[in-house]
């Protein structure tokens, strides 16, 4: 474990998400996510028999989304199989709404817009953070190109900490975008 050792604890909750990439036969992509939800205790509930047990998903939700190499959605669905409420099944459809949609700046912002809140799901909408991070990974290559062909990361610039103007990261691979930190003036 690369973290520090933490005083004694009691695990109660594991949450897992997973998200692939494929490419497809047509010259799209799928993004799929998966979220599981599991307790480490059993607990009541009534929409789901009076009691879900520990181990057994709390939440079990799939989504989807059909992507270009532009990465405008084409279509998106989603999926649950195990929600705390009855009722959560019945927002599925919501994911339809993402059609058109172009995965880019103020993507969450986006997805808030269309599914958030009360006209969606909590738990489906986050998966679409990792989602969309995954659909930049899967296309890596189509959008940038290798790191021996671009010219420079220019969607990627100043993105992170290793993507920042001024780190040796740019200046090593893209050296045209490179531009020295500024140095603080000291106060006397």
């Amino acid at each position: 474990m690369p973290l520090t050792e933490s005083v004694s604890r009691e695990k109660l909750h594991t949450r897992v998400i997973t998200c692939e990439g494929y490419k497809r036969e047509d010259d799209l992509y799928d993004i799929e996510g998966h979220m599981v939800d599991t307790k480490t205790f059993d607990f009541p509930n009534q929409h789901r028999g009076g009691l879900i047990k520990k181990g057994e998903p709390l939440h079990d939700m799939w989504a989807r989304i059909t992507i270009d190499k532009t990465l405008k959605i084409h279509d998106a669905e989603a999926c649950i199989d195990y929600a705390p409420y009855n009722y959560c099944h019945s927002i599925s459809e919501i994911f339809k709404s993402l059609i058109g949609v172009q995965i880019a700046r103020g993507w969450r912002k986006q997805t808030q817009r269309l599914m958030g809140g009360t006209q969606g799901c909590t738990h489906l909408t986050e998966l679409l953070g990792p989602m969309a991070t995954t659909a930049y990974q899967t296309l890596s290559t189509e959008i940038f190109g290798t790191q021996e062909e671009s010219t420079y990361p220019q969607l990627l610039l100043n993105t992170c900490h290793s993507l920042a103007q001024s780190s040796p990261v740019i200046q090593e691979f893209w050296p045209q975008a490179y531009k020295p930190a500024k140095k603080e003036e000291k106060a006397e």
